[in-house]
């Protein structure tokens, strides 16, 4: 069906507005979530100066740092670990945190050696993931390797068991497939 003349001028305005609102809308989500989070973190601390807590957090966060790479430190805060640790409910929460953190920023980083998974024989249907357990030979499975696979538009992931010759090496870096990913394809230029 053609569009009659009368409604050219509305399909052309109402293109504008999508596309203003695709500009428009990822900008103030992350303005107004990033305010958010400075405002609360004022409150929290009792300052009436909009940004001072969240530089208050950032210096104390840089000290704590530079604190436990001191010697003395370290002894401190392997007893504050062990404590946390030691407690039922506290130490999952503790240790899955933890783990987290260090397998995106820490220093045994897990998420660098993407991959894609092929879910069926002839390689036909893939997933995207990131291997995570070169060896499960503790388990009995000396022929598996443990695959993260993150969600797309999630914080969630399954981590699975795939046998060794089903997974592949991608070249690409393992940020933009991170973004790939979570974004469900729309994010990301990966070649592999």
């Amino acid at each position: 069906m053609t569009p009659r003349p009368q409604d050219r001028p509305f399909r052309k305005v109402a293109g504008w507005f999508i596309r203003g609102l695709l500009i428009t809308a990822p900008a103030a989500v992350t303005i107004w979530l990033t305010w958010a989070v400075i405002r609360w973190v004022d409150r929290l601390i009792g300052v009436d100066i909009p940004g001072v807590g969240l530089l208050v957090t950032l210096f104390v966060i840089t000290m704590v740092g530079a604190l436990g790479s001191s010697w003395l430190a370290r002894g401190l805060i392997a007893w504050i670990e062990d404590v946390l640790e030691s407690l039922p409910f506290i130490r999952l929460l503790y240790t899955s945190s933890k783990d987290l953190l260090n397998a995106f920023v820490g220093e045994k980083r897990r998420f660098t050696k993407s991959v894609r998974v092929a879910l069926t024989a002839d390689g036909g249907v893939s997933v995207l993931g990131f291997v995570t357990a070169e060896s499960l030979a503790s388990l009995g499975a000396e022929d598996l390797v443990g695959v993260y696979l993150p969600q797309s538009y999630n914080f969630a992931g399954q981590f699975v068991l795939v046998p060794r010759s089903r997974v592949t090496p991608l070249s690409a870096d393992s940020t933009e497939v991170m973004a790939l990913i979570v974004s469900g394809g729309v994010s990301g230029d990966v070649n592999s």
